[in-house]
């Protein structure tokens, strides 16, 4: 059973962070505000969510690729695949499906200013979501396939029903291609990153899942220790510079490659991503994050999933509060930066604990419990339980 990388549950909690500034501009403050879109000019979080993806591809095949390549008959095959969903299914949708549901309820009972955006909306991205096709509903909504309908608050799902979508089709590659599938992999990247995206490619990109894959299988190899970056042991110094580097290259690629690079934006986002799990892959405390802040990072990373899920909706919710509680014709400026960005900390520190000591965890075990019973009642080694 694989370790747990202390390292991979800093990039989670970078990564959330990201995707947390990403989103407060024009979720939580949508008011005009000039200075934070002059930093967003130079730097965003939205590449925190391909970092998501590079983590999940490296985690999720790490035990998964290895047992699949190497299953000896059709049986193995086929249980270790099922046993995998299992976990996969209890560890995402309880939490997933409570968090569609209570943006159905907010949508169409607490939404007087508007923040939920239309019920249409909502169930169209529900069910979007329930199909695990959210992806495909968010390029209809942005406009640039067929007709324009509203973006609803669960437009976020998106990056999850790719996810989904990955991991239900990386079982029928493996048994096509067996030993063959890493460079059937690696051949699917390179089209990638030198292919230019338009809306609809970036909402089906696979590029940084199968490099964090392909990371993790060559994790297994001999050759993997020969290009471990030793020199980083020895010099605070090179950690510090090479992990700043990275970090504010991945937030600088999101806003600062437009124009005739910007089709090719996510291919390099997806590169950087996965320098990043290389370097944690090793566990050695390459990525130099100081002890006190290191602390909070692995918090935040062990609770990534959930806050993900939680975020658009407390960001809505405090709009709401605030346009209940504040004076009538109240015209939200940037005065009320601090007091929305506290209001919606408070609530996201309840919310996260509530669904992740309650729903995330307890459902987590249940899986792996239902996943390794299968695979012993067919005499089949258990796998690692990975979080995704």
């Amino acid at each position: 059973m694989s370790r747990r990388i202390e390292d991979i549950e800093l990039l989670r909690g970078i990564g959330i962070l990201y995707v947390l500034s990403e989103h407060a501009l024009g979720n939580l403050i949508f008011w005009p505000s000039p200075g934070l879109e002059h930093l967003y000019s130079y730097v965003r979080g939205a590449s925190g969510v391909d970092l998501f993806f590079a983590i999940s591809g490296f985690v999720i095949t790490r035990d998964l690729l290895p047992k699949l390549i190497a299953s000896p008959n059709t049986n193995t095959f086929v249980y270790t695949t099922l046993a995998f969903w299992v976990r996969r299914i209890w560890r995402i949708l309880p939490s997933a499906w409570l968090w569609l549901i209570i943006i159905l309820l907010a949508t169409m009972f607490f939404n007087h200013s508007g923040a939920f955006k239309s019920i249409d909306a909502a169930l169209r991205g529900t069910y979007g979501a329930v199909l695990q096709i959210a992806n495909i509903g968010l390029v209809l909504c942005f406009g640039q396939v067929g007709h324009q309908y509203e973006c609803g608050a669960n437009f976020y799902y998106w990056s999850l029903s790719l996810e989904e979508q990955f991991y239900l089709l990386l079982p029928f590659m493996a048994f096509l291609f067996r030993k063959r599938l890493p460079w059937v992999l690696a051949v699917l990247v390179i089209l990638q990153i030198g292919y230019p995206r338009n809306v609809l490619g970036s909402m089906i990109r696979t590029d940084a899942l199968l490099l964090g894959a392909l990371i993790a299988y060559w994790s297994k190899k001999p050759g993997y220790c020969a290009f471990e970056p030793r020199f980083l042991e020895k010099s605070l110094v090179a950690r510090f510079i090479v992990t700043a580097g990275l970090l504010i290259s991945l937030a600088a690629a999101a806003a600062l490659f437009t124009g005739k690079l910007g089709p090719y934006r996510l291919g390099i986002i997806a590169l950087i991503a996965a320098l990043l799990v290389f370097l944690a892959s090793y566990d050695k405390n390459y990525l130099l994050i100081p002890q006190p802040l290191r602390r909070f990072m692995l918090w935040l990373g062990s609770r990534s999933c959930t806050i993900y899920l939680i975020h658009i909706p407390v960001f809505y919710a405090t709009r709401e509060i605030w346009y209940r509680i504040a004076p009538t014709g109240t015209t939200f400026d940037a005065a009320y930066t601090l007091p929305f960005s506290l209001t919606a900390a408070v609530i996201m520190l309840i919310c996260c604990e509530i669904n992740f000591r309650l729903i995330e965890a307890p459902f987590r075990k249940k899986g792996a419990a239902i996943s390794a019973h299968l695979l012993q009642r067919h005499h089949i080694q258990p796998q690692a339980t990975a979080k995704p």
